[in-house]
């Protein structure tokens, strides 16, 4: 999968660019040597970053990410400095401060479906949680789950690993600290979504470390549909796949005979129709303002 190149920016050395954001180091200015992250529209699914892009996308989640920082500030610091960014992308950048990352996708689950879904009919687990008999596709769990992933790199899929195995990998330490912050958090997320008629099934998190010191600090972006599974609360029913404030139009309409996409082909998938589009920003929209309380 090929990542569109990110545009130049006056006092800004491009560094990464992922399947949404493009990473900047700042060379000038009162933040320089920090880093600059920009949240662009772009979209992806099934492991391809479309042509096609969602107008609003990027300044959406940047946004989002903010309001919930704020929310979370008491359980764990975060790494955004500053919102004064240059004019080239206001409202969809931030400046944040370098972390050394740690190599694991932080996931928690309060409802099974996707990935977990997928590993617990094949073993009676996710990521070597036991879990009772009988749930299905959006049945709550007993309790939220710590259940880690490794990072991929982009093009390919994230794999489910145990605790043990990140254990293993970072340290005992390590590991609890993040499954306990990674389960605190998705308990204040879940507890606010809830409070607004939305249910958060599960959600990734990542973290790293404030270079030289042992500060676990909260990166990226944190609860926004596209790192987070967000179901309306009174549509929710187990047994089939719930509606959500996410990019599932997008994959749906792929998955559908009028897209003339095969999955199995290798090829890009097709762009899509404006009424596609318009639908997925109305849904990222959504999902913000019941979430802020705040008008887009």
């Amino acid at each position: 999968m090929t990542t569109p190149a990110a545009p130049d920016l006056p006092g800004a050395e491009h560094v990464h660019s992922g399947k949404v954001r493009d990473l900047y180091r700042l060379t000038e200015g009162p933040y320089a040597g920090n880093y600059l992250m920009v949240a662009s529209d772009r979209i992806s699914a099934f492991d391809h970053i479309l042509d096609s892009t969602i107008p609003d996308k990027g300044v959406v989640l940047t946004r989002m990410s903010s309001w919930w920082f704020e929310q979370l500030a008491d359980l764990v610091p975060h790494h955004v400095l500053s919102t004064d960014v240059p004019a080239a992308v206001a409202g969809r950048a931030v400046i944040c401060r370098p972390l050394e990352m740690f190599p694991v996708e932080c996931v928690a689950r309060g409802y099974l479906t996707g990935s977990g879904l997928v590993d617990y009919r094949a073993t009676g687990e996710v990521c070597g949680v036991a879990l009772p008999a009988g749930l299905e596709d959006g049945s709550r769990l007993p309790a939220p789950i710590f259940t880690p992933a490794t990072k991929a790199a982009v093009g390919e899929h994230d794999e489910n690993v145990s605790y043990d195995a990140v254990a293993a990998t970072i340290g005992e330490d390590d590991a609890a600290r993040l499954r306990d912050l990674t389960l605190a958090v998705y308990a204040r997320a879940e507890r606010i979504a809830h409070e607004r008629g939305i249910i958060l099934a599960d959600t990734k998190l990542e973290f790293g470390l404030l270079p030289g010191t042992s500060e676990v600090v909260l990166g990226d972006e944190v609860l926004t549909p596209d790192s987070s599974r967000f179901w309306p609360a009174d549509d929710w029913q187990p047994g089939r796949t719930q509606p959500s404030y996410d990019k599932q139009i997008v994959r749906n309409w792929l998955l559908s005979p009028e897209s003339g996409w095969d999955r199995s082909s290798g090829d890009a998938p097709p762009a899509l129709p404006a009424e596609v589009v318009e639908r997925t920003r109305d849904r990222y929209i959504e999902a913000y303002e019941r979430l802020t309380g705040e008008r887009f």
